[in-house]
């Protein structure tokens, strides 16, 4: 008898210390990536495609800063792909260059000292 409630002791704590650990696994991160956006019609462009893109939870573009913060999930994404999506649609993103073809398909105002303003 004296084992089996050692036993039933030692189960209940080790489901415990595992339902703990689960809890504080980070599901979620963010991220801040410096892009080219220039307008508000950027905005509106990289902030549709994020919405699309897998796993990402919420984006939002400072225009001013040019800064986009991106909330994403750990198990679905990681920021090197947000990165790379932010390209594919023609902007730089931290490091990584602007797609050129789709750069050259952007509006004059949203490219790179694009003369026009909205």
């Amino acid at each position: 008898m004296k084992k089996i409630a050692t036993l039933l002791l030692i189960s209940i704590l080790a489901l415990g210390t595992n339902k703990a650990t689960a809890q504080k696994t980070k599901k979620h991160d963010t991220i801040v990536i410096k892009t080219t956006a220039q307008c508000e019609m950027c905005k509106a462009r990289i902030e549709k495609a994020m919405a699309y893109e897998k796993g990402v939870a919420s984006a939002n573009l400072d225009v001013e800063s040019a800064n986009i913060t991106v909330k994403y999930k750990l198990a679905k994404t990681t920021p090197e792909k947000i990165r790379k999506a932010i390209s594919a649609i023609g902007y730089d993103a931290d490091d990584i260059k602007a797609d050129k073809k789709a750069y050259d398909k952007l509006p004059n105002c949203c490219q790179k000292g694009g003369m026009e303003k909205h």
